[in-house]
């Protein structure tokens, strides 16, 4: 009975003692003792003391065993006090969590007993001890620094599931039992397993695109894709299985196994078959074969499938048990085999890794060389390459059987074999045979050994031409053996320049590759991405469309306002002119060109001489009549009816410049143009000094130069001095016989008539050039 009783007494206190211990426990951690700050510290000096800890803790830095677990604590103890609401928290109740649908005393109460016990947190809806939670997930943290330098490039080799998560979030915990079988399935078959935490590595998040947590990516050959479906094993694995190229694996049966196994000369490869009886093909070979796929060309045989019988008999395959077999220069019988009921990775890593090469590879680009003749680092990895240079086609062809029918008789750790084509490698071959003329249209065997990465060889020649008979069997083979003793036997030495990709695709083949893997990265974004990620996307599109939109509707405003503004048509422009008398500019400008259409015509004198031309914005051009006071009404209204069509360009101005004020400035001008240029020899009413009147010059005052218009003769193409003929436009056809105009007048005008086809050449740019040296003054 007093048993009985004292056994609820006991039970309670456990109970009490427990909850004490681990309320003692997680009280042990302090934020502020972890940063060195006080209670009543300011978030400036919270963020001062991190940022100096953090730099001194970061693992990437500090080497310390326990310099990881100190850097973790120091973010936590950040994340914690920069967080106004968790910080209240932490000071009130001494634990930084929110209550979720509980009130605080109650969270305080069953929260360290859940540390205590293990209970299954949706009971419970508490985010249990983040330490406790991301156990499993430790091995697989990730740094930036770690990401950038090893995980990128080792996803050439396999691809990585990675796992973005943080503290307090719940739909993390939910999908961590998933994660953890699927991680250690994965991981087994050859994936590899990453976990960020966002908390800790923001950087590294960010850099990621993940913007939410939890989320689950791939990563391979450097490239990101996200996990978009619901967290089972089924869609994990089918994800990954996603990320692999379709071509890694060929199906092969009786009808294409030949084809496929005769492929190796072309490709340069041993070709591996595994025979299983799956239908699909497994994960785990197809991780193989994209970890493989420079090495080794992969097929698979599924021996249920009926059109496989002849390939299973001819082999001798056991339908029952997994076989690899791996075929090289021999088609008929595999040059090595493995079986076994449970095909592991380290299986058949160890395998494959042993026959990566053909046995007499061609040599067709500088890695290849590299990875079968090595480096010499000491003397027991020296390794000796027997290379064969020899030319191509059936002439060549029993000196290669010859050659390798030795190198698989005389296999051997330290020794590689090897041939290259002279014709794709003429740098190489003449390297090594010097051009000698018993090497010529023969072939050669010469045994070398890399001294170094910048091409430096010792080497030593046959020597006679390589025709495969027995004597040169034993030469070879004694050479061989005398090397083993003697390594000075290589006496000859030089310096291979890299080896051209034989292989290597064509450059459009590339750019096509490379734009269409491009196009399917904007077509996955564009229904897979966040809002967050496609706001730079969204921002650039909408800017382009309103650009487009904007300048269409500006555009369309102008032309209704040309079109209001436009001048008269030609026949409303030669009526008002057989109404109106010629002599009369004003009257008849304004009924030849619109208020808002006129030309703005301005005096070149020494006050505005260096705005409008020696100062002129490159680009710009002045085009300048030349005038008297006598000739300058009419020949400003011709002029200006000759240029008015071009005045819409933003980039030419009109002057005029009297000839009467500034005829040295213009003789000086006019120096640099007599060989190209001519000027008559018109004089005027005094026969003392040439006529100027009537010329144009277009200057352009950046670049120093002018292009010469010279006045039209009245004798010109038939023209006469006394005519109204075509001296305005062809708008005055129909009123040559009304029109009224003085004989003076008219033969004023015909000085500029062609003009305007002048002005058309001006802006083709198809007019001489006449340059000077500098601008001289206008005084």
């Amino acid at each position: 009975m007093e048993l009985g009783r004292a056994g609820p007494a006991c039970a309670a206190a456990l109970l009490l003692l427990l909850l004490l211990l681990a309320a003692l426990g997680a009280a042990d951690f302090d934020p502020y003792r972890v940063l060195g700050v006080g209670r009543g510290s300011s978030q400036a000096d919270i963020k001062k003391a991190y940022k100096r800890l953090a730099r001194e803790w970061h693992p990437d830095k500090n080497k310390d065993p326990g310099a990881e677990d100190k850097f973790i604590q120091i973010s936590k103890a950040y994340e914690i006090l920069s967080n106004e609401e968790k910080r209240a928290n932490f000071d009130r109740y001494g634990d930084a969590g929110e209550s979720q649908g509980f009130s605080q005393h109650q969270h305080r109460q069953f929260h360290h007993f859940h540390e205590g016990f293990y209970f299954d947190e949706s009971f419970f809806h508490f985010p249990f001890n983040s330490e406790r939670r991301d156990a499993s997930d430790e091995k697989y943290l990730l740094h930036f620094s770690h990401y950038v330098n090893d995980i990128v490039p080792d996803s050439f080799k396999k691809p990585y599931l990675i796992k973005i998560t943080s503290d307090w979030c719940f739909s993390c915990i939910h999908i961590e039992p998933v994660w953890k079988e699927v991680a250690q399935e994965l991981e087994a078959l050859g994936v590899g397993i990453g976990v960020v935490h966002a908390g800790y590595e923001r950087r590294l998040a960010h850099h990621l695109g993940a913007h939410s947590t939890p989320s689950i990516l791939g990563l391979m050959n450097g490239k990101i894709t996200f996990f978009h479906n619901a967290v089972i094993r089924e869609n994990l694995r089918q994800f990954v299985e996603n990320l692999l190229p379709g071509n890694l694996v060929e199906k092969i049966t009786d009808k294409n196994y030949v084809r496929f196994l005769s492929n190796w000369k072309k490709e340069n490869k041993p070709h591996v078959l595994l025979f299983d009886h799956m239908p699909v093909v497994p994960l785990l070979y197809k991780l193989t074969a994209f970890a493989y796929r420079d090495y080794l060309s992969f097929g698979y045989v599924y021996v249920g499938l009926r059109g496989t019988e002849e390939l299973s008999s001819q082999y001798n395959i056991n339908v029952y048990t997994p076989t690899m077999m791996v075929f090289k220069e021999h088609i008929d019988k595999p040059a090595d085999v493995v079986q076994a009921r449970d095909m592991k990775k380290q299986l058949i890593d160890d395998f494959l890794s042993q026959n990566k090469f053909l046995m007499a590879a061609r040599l067709t680009n500088q890695r290849l060389f590299q990875e079968l003749c090595p480096v010499k680092k000491s003397h027991r990895q020296r390794k000796h390459c027997v290379v064969l240079l020899t030319g191509e086609g059936d002439k060549f062809a029993e000196t290669y059987e010859a050659f390798l029918t030795f190198a698989v008789a005389n296999t051997k750790d330290v020794l590689r074999f090897a041939h290259i084509y002279n014709e794709r490698q003429p740098e190489f071959a003449d390297a090594l045979l010097m051009d000698e003329e018993k090497y010529r249209g023969k072939s050669a065997v010469v045994i070398l050994e890399r001294r170094n990465n910048a091409g430096k060889i010792v080497y030593k020649a046959l020597e006679e031409a390589w025709q495969g008979s027995k004597e040169d069997n034993f030469i070879l083979l004694d050479l061989l053996d005398q090397l083993r003793t003697d390594p000075g036997l290589l006496s000859s030495e030089t310096v291979l320049a890299d080896l051209r990709d034989e292989l290597a695709p064509m450059f459009l083949i590339r750019w096509f590759y490379s734009t269409l893997d491009y196009v399917l990265d904007c077509w996955d974004s564009l229904f897979h991405s966040n809002w967050r990620e496609m706001m730079p996307l969204l921002s650039l599109l909408f800017s382009a469309l309103f650009i487009l939109f904007g300048t269409v509707i500006v555009q369309a405003f102008s032309d209704s306002s040309d079109t209001r503004d436009s001048p008269p048509s030609e026949k409303e422009e030669a009526t008002t002119k057989t109404e109106k008398n010629d002599t009369n500019f004003s009257k008849e400008s304004n009924s030849r060109v619109p208020k808002k259409g006129f030309v703005e015509v301005t005096e070149l004198t020494d006050i505005n001489y260096n705005s409008n031309l020696v100062r002129l914005r490159p680009g710009h051009m002045n085009v300048v009549l030349i005038l008297s006071n006598s000739t300058k009404t009419a020949l400003l209204q011709k002029f200006a009816l000759e240029v008015y069509t071009f005045t819409g360009s933003s980039s030419l101005h009109f002057s005029f410049l009297s000839l009467d004020k500034h005829r040295e400035w213009l003789e000086y001008l006019l120096e640099f143009a007599q060989d190209a240029a001519p000027i008559p020899n018109q004089y005027d009413k005094h026969f003392l000094e040439r006529d100027y009147t009537g010329y144009v010059l277009a200057l352009n005052g950046h670049k120093k130069y002018f292009c010469l218009f010279k006045p039209h003769r009245s004798g010109d193409e038939g023209g006469t001095v006394g005519s109204c003929e075509d001296y305005d436009s062809p708008l005055h056809t129909e009123a040559r016989g009304k029109s009224s105009c003085s004989p003076g007048s008219r033969s004023i005008k015909n000085k500029l008539h062609k003009l305007s086809f002048w002005m058309e050449r001006l802006l083709e740019g198809s007019l001489q050039r006449f340059y000077i040296p500098s601008w001289p003054a206008l005084d």
